[in-house]
């Protein structure tokens, strides 16, 4: 059976909170792939979890949504291994990866306005570029 999760020193995941399955890996691995169940699929549900504070667990719905199923379970798939044990240690480390950046709280955004001297700046650029193209123009005389 699985052991707790831990996340940082205040938080850690119950073990009631994932599932784990092992299901045959597909692609390239000769008689290996037909007999071995090392593919691992790890199912977490952040809204079953009690640990998880409500602004984490929205973060983690936000940032893994094309990873949620129809239930609302986070799924993670792992078979970069040949090795079973292996694969659902990926696999947590990559549920404690995405848990870790739902817990940075993202900065809020200040709205700032443009200096005066790059207004300037950019008021200059206009003003050359509208001279370069009276001066391609020509004057009445030519035609």
């Amino acid at each position: 059976m699985l052991e707790p999760l831990i996340i940082n020193d205040s938080l850690v995941i119950p073990t009631a909170c994932i599932s784990w399955t092992a299901v045959r890996s597909s692609g390239a691995g000769g008689q290996n792939v037909n007999k071995v169940s090392s593919k691992i699929e790890l199912r977490f549900d952040p809204e079953a979890c009690q640990a998880l504070p409500e602004e984490v667990r929205i973060r983690l719905c936000n940032l893994a949504r094309n990873r949620l199923d129809a239930e609302g379970k986070l799924i993670i798939v792992s078979q970069a291994s040949r090795d079973q044990r292996r694969n659902l240690e990926t696999a947590l480390e990559r549920l404690r990866e995405m848990i870790l950046k739902a817990l940075e709280v993202p900065k809020t955004r200040h709205p700032t306005r443009p200096t005066r001297a790059s207004r300037t700046r950019r008021l200059e650029g206009k003003r050359i570029v509208g001279i370069r193209k009276q001066t391609r123009r020509g004057s009445a005389d030519e035609e």
